[in-house]
C-alpha cells in the first residue's frame, strides 16, 4: 500500500468517459492539474460496452472545446459535424486520442472505492472543509493506493448499475435466478453468439426509452432476415400506450431520436412485437427452459426464451458515503438540479440552464456531472456534460463569474412529461389545453439496426 502526496494535491476525476475526460481538458486548459481515475481497461470503457449502437446526436454535438484544443496540435482532425458515430466510433476517433493527449494524469485499471476528507469522517466538523479529499484506489493487480485530492469531480456514470425488471424498483422475485436469460443492455445482434441467442425466440423487452426502442428496431430487423424467422418481442411498458410512447416524431429537434421511436412503432405495426401496457413485473418464473413473468395485478405473459430489461440506470453512490451531499431524495441528484430534470414533472421544454450552483453539495469541493449527475433521471445528452464540467472547473479555478455565466440550449423533444409511473394515455396534453404534445407519429420503413443512429446521447 502506498500513499501519494503532492504539495498541491491534483484535481481528481473519476471516470475515463466522455464528461470526465472532458474535465481534465478543461483543467488543463485552467493549469490545473488533473488526475483521471478509470477503473477500466481502456479510456471511455463503458461507451465500448455499447460499440454497436448508433447515437442520435451528430458529431457537431459530441466533442468538448476545450477537448478540441487540445488535440489540436496531435494533428487530430475533428470528424464530419452532421454525421452520426456509433459507440465504437465516438470511443477510437475521439475519447482514446484525447485520453493520449492527457498522458499520464489518466491512469487505466483504477478503481475508486472510497473519498472522505483528510482525518474526518463524515460526522467531524472540525476544520472540515480546510483538509483535502483522501481518495482511495484499488489498481488492477490488487494494490492500493490513497491519493490526496484538492477537489473531486465525479463523472463515474451509472453504466454499471442498472435497473432491475421489478415495478417497485427492487429485482422482480426469481429475477436473479434467472439471470442467464436476463440481460441489461441494448444486444449486439452482429456478434454471431448474440444474434444465436435470440435468434427465432421470443424475447421479452422491458422499457420505454432510446434502449428499448433500439432493441425492438434489432428484433424486428432480425426477424426479416433469413436466420431470424419466428423471432418475436413482447414489449412492456409500465404504463399506457399514448401519443408521446415513441417519442417526440417529426416534433423531436434531434431528428434521429424521433425517428429511433417510430422504427419502434413500426415494429409493433409491423406485427415483430406486441405491445403489453400497465404490466408492472413482479416475478420471472421459470417453466421448463422458458421464462412467465407475473405483474402485480396478477396477470401472467405468454412464455418466453429471454428477458432484455431496460429499465434505466442508477447511480452508484457507496464509495461516495463519506461524504456530505445534498441529494434530492427521489432521483439521488443534487438537490437544486432535480427540479429541473424530474421526469415527473419536467415537460417538453429543454432542460433550464444549470452548472455549478445546481451541482455543488453541502462538502464543499466535491461534484457529479454527466451521466451521474441525473441520477435516475433519464434522457442525458452530452452538451450537456460538457457545460457542465466547463462551469465546475471555472468554479474550482476561481473564476466565479465564468462558472456562473451557463449557457445551454438543449434540443426540444416534443414530448411532454417524462417516465411518470403512473401515466395515462390523456397526459399527452398539457391540462390547460395548450399544443405541447406531439404531432402523430408517422410510420416509416424500418431498416437494418445499425443503419439508424439510435442511442443517447
Amino acid at each position: 500500500m502506498s500513499a501519494t502526496v503532492t504539495e498541491q494535491p491534483p484535481v481528481v476525476v473519476i471516470g475515463a468517459g466522455p464528461a470526465g475526460l472532458a474535465a481534465a481538458a478543461h483543467l488543463v486548459d485552467r493549469g490545473i492539474e488533473p488526475l483521471v481515475l478509470e477503473a477500466g481497461a481502456q479510456a471511455g470503457a463503458a461507451v465500448r460496452k455499447w460499440a454497436h449502437v448508433r447515437l442520435f446526436s451528430t458529431w457537431g454535438e459530441l466533442t468538448d472545446p476545450a477537448a478540441e484544443k487540445l488535440l489540436a496540435p496531435t494533428g487530430w482532425t475533428k470528424p464530419d459535424t452532421k454525421t452520426y458515430p456509433s459507440g465504437g466510433d465516438w470511443a477510437e476517433q475521439y475519447l482514446q486520442p484525447l485520453a493520449d493527449a492527457l498522458g499520464d494524469t489518466v491512469r487505466l485499471g483504477a478503481r475508486v472505492t472510497g473519498i472522505s476528507r483528510a482525518g474526518r469522517d463524515r460526522i467531524v466538523d472540525a476544520d472540515r472543509a480546510d483538509q483535502p479529499f483522501t481518495v482511495h484506489v484499488t489498481h488492477a493487480d490488487g494494490h492500493e493506493e490513497k491519493v490526496l485530492a484538492r477537489a473531486v469531480i465525479d463523472a463515474s456514470g451509472t453504466w454499471t448499475t442498472p435497473s432491475p425488471a421489478g415495478g417497485d424498483g427492487l429485482p422482480a422475485l426469481g429475477e436473479r435466478a434467472a439471470a442467464d436469460r436476463v440481460s441489461y443492455r441494448v444486444p449486439d445482434l452482429n456478434d454471431p453468439a448474440t444474434r444465436a441467442r435470440y435468434a427465432g425466440k421470443r424475447t421479452a423487452v422491458i422499457g420505454s426509452g432510446a434502449s428499448a426502442f433500439t432493441t425492438l428496431a434489432a428484433l424486428a430487423a432480425l426477424a426479416k432476415s433469413e436466420d431470424g424467422t419466428g423471432t418475436h418481442a413482447t414489449w412492456i411498458l409500465r404504463r399506457g400506450l399514448s401519443g408521446s410512447t415513441f417519442g417526440g416524431g417529426t416534433a423531436d429537434q434531434l431528428p434521429a431520436r424521433g425517428a429511433l421511436g417510430l422504427t419502434a412503432k413500426a415494429a409493433v405495426d409491423e406485427g415483430h412485437a406486441d405491445a403489453v401496457t400497465g404490466f408492472r413485473t413482479e416475478a420471472i418464473e421459470r417453466h421448463g427452459d422458458r421464462l412467465i413473468l407475473v405483474a402485480e395485478d396478477g396477470r401472467h405473459l405468454d412464455p418466453v426464451d429471454e428477458v432484455i430489461v431496460l429499465t434505466g440506470f442508477r447511480p452508484d453512490l457507496s464509495f461516495l458515503d463519506e461524504l456530505r451531499l445534498g441529494l434530492d431524495e427521489r432521483l439521488q441528484a443534487p438537490l437544486a438540479l432535480a427540479p429541473l430534470i424530474d421526469p415527473n414533472q419536467h415537460s417538453c421544454g429543454t432542460v433550464y440552464p444549470h452548472g455549478v450552483n445546481e451541482l455543488s453539495h453541502p462538502e464543499e469541493g466535491v461534484y457529479l456531472v454527466g451521466m451521474k449527475s441525473y441520477g435516475r433521471a433519464p434522457t442525458f445528452l452530452a452538451l450537456t456534460g460538457y457545460e457542465q464540467v466547463r462551469s465546475v472547473v471555472a468554479a474550482i479555478a476561481g473564476d466565479r463569474e465564468s462558472a456562473e455565466r451557463v449557457e445551454l440550449v438543449l434540443p426540444e423533444t416534443g414530448v411532454c412529461g417524462g417516465a411518470g409511473l403512473f401515466d395515462q394515455p390523456t397526459a399527452d396534453k398539457t391540462s390547460d389545453g395548450g399544443g405541447c404534445y406531439a404531432p402523430a407519429p408517422q410510420l416509416i420503413q424500418l431498416g437494418t439496426a445499425s443503419s439508424a443512429p439510435s442511442c443517447c446521447p
